[in-house]
């Protein structure tokens, strides 16, 4: 039986037409469930221009329509191919493996806990002059949920409080000594088991990597004994993150954004500290380093684990939630099965167009220029004294940057469609900053409190 071509284009242009419609219909009643209004509108008139002419080319017959039709298929095939022919560098090539160790007691935690008049106070900027007068500015503003800071609210900081505080009740336990006789056991099987009740905890994601000096701080500055070196020997890490509510931080910078860091913080931690705990019982050494308490660079760990890339603001890009997680991890002798790093290129070149989080960043901390050499190594690297400033004048911990990116999306078809694409093709990765765009806004509001949170307090 001949096929006549004309009837198959047509048809074809129709099938394209009906799948368009309904991958834009699909698309606009997810963004609805997700509660993103603009873009569920957005998509949706989209979606008619976009299927019309295909429709109208499948099932109306006029003068040259084949010809029409042609037309358009070939559109459709580029758009494919833009999609799914990989297009540009793929792999990181370069050496980014740090040269040196990080001093704990210069990160701003560390510094906001000097107190004024103190040895230590005193001798740590007798050796850093240079932080005395950045540090000044945000010792003159209110404070970390300070009566009196911008966005000062005694219900959401008080929750958000007590979230930190049970995270510190773990503090005598991230350390303690393994049971006396060793469980023996094949490294890849127990490695499995604990990636899955990790999982099973609460873990996104988890991985393992040799534990390699440049994860070590060089000195201890958030806990005691403060300013010795860090001496740990342990040879594997484990790292694992933690999902950040996405609609807690549309309110960013408000007060829902550091209720919802604390209780990350406090489910890393307790996902950390249970398997720091299971595996000193099978008689081997591990340490949880969890907030507050860290003896190794989280980022950097992660990174080397597998989980995901760093990108322009600084933090871990995971593919399945970018940088809307927390992080912990776990230092051990128990034998484990390592996971290799993807070394994904894809993240560096779509931070290096998108820009976004430098645009809403309040405090302008996030530079708009390309990656540098910092420390013998490219990359980007924050303006972390404007950044806390900002945070003890709001009183907050902002996540505006946060919020914004376009890889936080959540974890679905929809958005997994648009990540394959940027993993893909540096094409795609153009086109993907400019839809994110026009759909979310390039500096979407912060979003009211819901009526739960929005308590008045006498007095």
């Amino acid at each position: 039986m001949q096929v006549d071509p004309i009837h198959f284009i047509s048809a074809l242009s129709a099938t394209i037409g009906v799948l368009l419609f309904a991958l834009s219909s699909g698309a606009a009643i997810v963004s609805l469930k997700e509660r993103e209004f603009r873009a569920a509108v957005r998509i949706a008139l989209l979606g008619v221009p976009l299927s019309l002419p295909y429709l109208v080319a499948g099932f109306i017959p006029f003068s040259n329509h084949e010809i029409a039709a042609i037309f358009l298929l070939i559109t459709a095939a580029l758009a494919v191919a833009i999609f799914l022919v990989p297009v540009g560098q793929k792999y990181i090539t370069e050496d980014d493996t740090p040269k040196t160790r990080v001093d704990e007691r210069d990160i701003m935690f560390a510094r906001a806990h000097l107190s004024p008049g103190s040895e230590r106070f005193e001798e740590y900027y007798r050796r850093k002059p240079d932080k005395k007068a950045l540090d000044d500015k945000f010792r003159s503003r209110p404070g970390l949920f300070a009566n009196g800071s911008t966005y000062f609210d005694p219900i959401l900081f008080s929750a958000a409080e007590a979230s930190f505080e049970a995270v510190s009740s773990f503090q005598a336990i991230l350390e303690q000594e393994p049971a006396p006789e060793r469980v023996h056991t094949d490294s890849e099987r127990i490695t499995e088991f604990i990636k899955h009740w990790g999982r099973k905890l609460g873990a996104i994601s988890v991985g393992v990597t040799e534990l390699r000096e440049y994860h070590l701080y060089s000195h201890i500055g958030r806990n005691e004994p403060y300013g010795q070196p860090v001496d740990l020997d342990h040879k594997f890490a484990l790292a694992l993150t933690v999902e950040m509510d996405k609609h807690m931080l549309e309110h960013a910078p408000y007060g829902p954004t550091v209720m919802e860091s604390a209780q990350q913080y406090l489910a890393s931690g307790a996902i950390a500290v249970q398997i720091a705990a299971f595996i000193r019982n099978l008689g081997y050494p591990a340490r949880a380093h969890i907030d507050g308490n860290y003896r190794v660079v989280c980022p950097l760990v992660a990174r080397d684990a597998g989980l995901g890339e760093i990108g322009r603001m600084g933090l871990l890009m995971t593919p399945e939630l970018g940088p809307r997680v927390r992080l912990a991890v776990v230092t051990t002798d128990l034998p484990l099965a390592t996971d290799s790093r993807t070394r994904d290129y894809s993240v560096l070149d779509f931070c290096a167009r998108c820009k976004k989080c430098a645009v809403v960043c309040p405090s302008k901390s996030i530079s708009f220029d390309d990656r540098t050499e910092i420390d013998g190594v490219k990359r980007w690297q924050i303006n972390a004294e404007t950044c806390f400033t900002f945070w003890n004048t709001t009183g907050t911990d902002c996540g505006r940057c946060v919020r914004v990116c376009p890889y936080s999306h959540p974890d679905n078809l929809l958005h997994n469609v648009v990540r394959f694409g940027i993993r893909n093709s540096s094409l795609f990765r153009g086109l993907a900053v400019m839809m994110d765009d026009v759909l979310y806004g390039r500096k979407p509001p912060p979003l009211d409190l819901p009526a739960w949170m929005d308590i008045d307090v006498a007095g």
